[in-house]
């Protein structure tokens, strides 16, 4: 990042922090900011691992303000927004916009509708984000509800079910009621039926091309004048499973001559041959198009908002037609736009992801390189990192991006101080050691003297990253130990005090000792990093975060045995060559 960019970074930055912190009468953190800074800002997101270094400290800066230095610092640079503030009205702030005519409802009742074709990537944690946020704001209802009545072309995995109960879950969040869709197919039938004998639907066998012809030029199908005796007879052969896919279908009827051709006498069943993969609807052929199933659901279980997509526009049209034919009110609906997630390579798709997984390129579907809840969590991503994240973005129309800084960013700030530090080497440089104590003492963490100190034996020689290297002659700062000249070929403990860094630049870097670092297998977005760790890494239990100092912060997945061997002396050494340790890299 060149000097001019970072420097409106910080204008950025201090504009925004300042806002916040009048806002909201606390603080400003920089998890907030990120969010809605990169979301304004595009030309900072390539430099997103940058951006939370240079706003750390702009924040720390806007913190330590009073609230009238903050008032006139805000009034001096963006007189504007002060007086966006002055003009809003008092009371409780929230990310997220009212929610329209709540107050006509004895209750706030929302639905989560995951289609359990495999487990949620990031984009999907927008909804149970926001509708479990609207749930705590409102004390609301929430319900999720699989909607898995496609057993072909979006072919439901069965341990998908529980993963994204428990992914609800990992977000914060508990439904109140969980329902599946295969479980109520005879409810579907009964509604159909009711509908047939209102002469609001009919059976139809043209072949989808034909139909497609006649409903383009506003032509009524010729089974759509079929007495209701034909009609209830031939459902009734569709729901025993009497014909072929792409035979029969149970059409509702709208208005042929619509503005709108996709909104003309819209399927609401048709025939799969394909046997659904639950036990319990593998006998069932008959099923339900999303509209109507979605549609009769939504008001037998009280939905009164709904968030959807912009793109469905038009289901809440098709399902209107539903609704006014048996009398009932529609719920509220807020359309919003599709939320973008930079930084990776792969589709945010989960059908591209399970391709990619069944072709190999992929080890899973907690893979670090793909987006899923299930990678972000193996990561050590905490759930309400994303949740705020996806809050922030609110529920405009547009489209909108998520910069993974701003998750990383509200991530830091939870686990930040409770990761213990480590050194982590990776490429490492092997050089001999003298002239020092035989042992270093760093922090456990170094703002908290009460946690106490590491014990890093440093041995006769001790591994240090090529690029962390200076010239022949030149020096370093081993952190946590001390400093050391470099001759090309071996470190000398030096009698330097901290000046050597504060007034010669000298760098300070990680390091591990030669003999006793343990073997670790980081796993990356960008693919496994091999290397070492100081062997204090081999006591921490899985699950556990660390700070890797001056790489980024990891979950501990897994902790190799640790192995023993007798030495020439009368004690046995430790050893970690058998087996490497395992972390997933978060962020910086």
């Amino acid at each position: 990042m060149d000097e001019d960019l970072r420097e409106r970074v910080r204008r950025e930055a201090e504009v925004d922090a300042l806002y916040n912190a009048l806002k909201h009468g606390s603080d400003a953190q920089v998890g907030a900011l990120m969010g809605p800074m990169m979301g304004e800002n595009p030309e900072f997101r390539e430099h997103g691992d940058e951006v939370p270094g240079v706003v750390a400290p702009v924040v720390e800066d806007v913190n330590a303000l009073s609230t009238e230095e903050k008032r006139e610092r805000l009034e001096e640079l963006a007189p504007e927004r002060l007086a966006e503030l002055d003009a809003e009205d008092e009371g409780e702030e929230h990310p997220l916009p009212d929610l329209p005519n709540v107050e006509e409802y004895d209750e706030v009742r929302m639905r989560c509708a995951p289609n359990p074709n495999g487990p949620w990537h990031i984009g999907h944690a927008r909804m149970p984000a926001v509708i479990g946020s609207y749930k705590e704001r409102y004390d609301g209802w929430m319900l999720v509800r699989f909607d898995d009545t496609d057993p072909e072309t979006k072919r439901p995995l069965d341990w998908v079910y529980d993963q994204v109960l428990e992914d609800v879950a990992y977000l914060g969040f508990e439904p109140d009621e969980v329902i599946t869709a295969s479980d109520r197919l005879d409810t579907y039938y009964e509604y159909a039926r009711d509908l047939i004998e209102m002469d609001g639907a009919y059976t139809c066998s043209c072949p989808a091309e034909e139909f497609s012809e006649l409903k383009n030029s506003g032509e009524a199908c010729p089974h759509r004048e079929k007495d209701t005796e034909t009609v209830l007879s031939e459902f009734e052969s569709m729901v025993d499973g009497e014909y072929d896919s792409g035979e029969m279908v149970l059409r509702v009827k709208t208005d042929i001559t619509h503005k709108n051709p996709a909104l003309r006498d819209f399927v609401a069943f048709r025939i799969i041959d394909t046997p659904h993969p639950r036990p319990e609807a593998e006998d069932y052929r008959c099923w339900p198009m999303l509209d109507f199933q979605s549609g009769i659901d939504d008001h037998l279980t009280g939905v009164t908002h709904i968030i959807r997509g912009i793109d469905l526009q038009d289901s809440a049209k098709r399902q209107g037609f539903v609704y006014d034919y048996f009398g009932w009110e529609y719920p509220e609906v807020v359309h919003w736009g599709h939320v973008q997630v930079d930084e990776y390579d792969v589709k945010m798709s989960t059908s591209t992801i399970r391709e990619k997984i069944e072709a190999g390129e992929f080890d899973g579907w907690d893979d670090p390189r793909v987006p899923t809840l299930l990678s972000t969590k193996r990561r050590g991503i905490q759930g309400e990192a994303i949740v705020d994240a996806m809050v922030e973005l609110g529920t405009s129309t547009s489209d909108v991006d998520l910069a993974m800084s701003s998750v990383y960013a509200n991530n830091r700030d939870r686990i930040d101080d409770e990761s213990p530090r480590c050194f982590f080497v990776s490429d490492g440089v092997e050089l001999p050691i003298s002239g020092g104590p035989d042992s270093a003492h760093p922090p456990v963490h170094p703002e908290h003297e009460e946690r106490g100190e590491r014990d890093i034996p440093v041995g006769d020689a001790v591994l240090v990253e090529e690029d962390d290297l200076p010239e022949p002659g030149e020096k370093l700062w081993l952190k946590g130990y001390g400093p050391v000249a470099y001759d090309g070929d071996a470190l000398t403990v030096t009698d330097d005090d901290i000046d050597l860094v504060r007034e010669q630049d000298v760098d300070v870097v990680q390091w591990v000792p030669a003999d006793e670092s343990v073997p670790v297998r980081m796993r990356t977005p960008d693919g496994d990093v091999s290397g070492r760790a100081e062997p204090g890494l081999a006591e921490y239990d899985a699950d556990q975060t660390l700070q890797f100092v001056r790489v980024g912060f990891v979950r501990v997945d897994y902790v190799a045995q640790r192995a023993t061997e007798q030495s020439s002396g009368d004690k046995p050494r430790d050893r970690h060559e058998d087996e490497e340790s395992v972390v997933y890299y978060a962020h910086p």
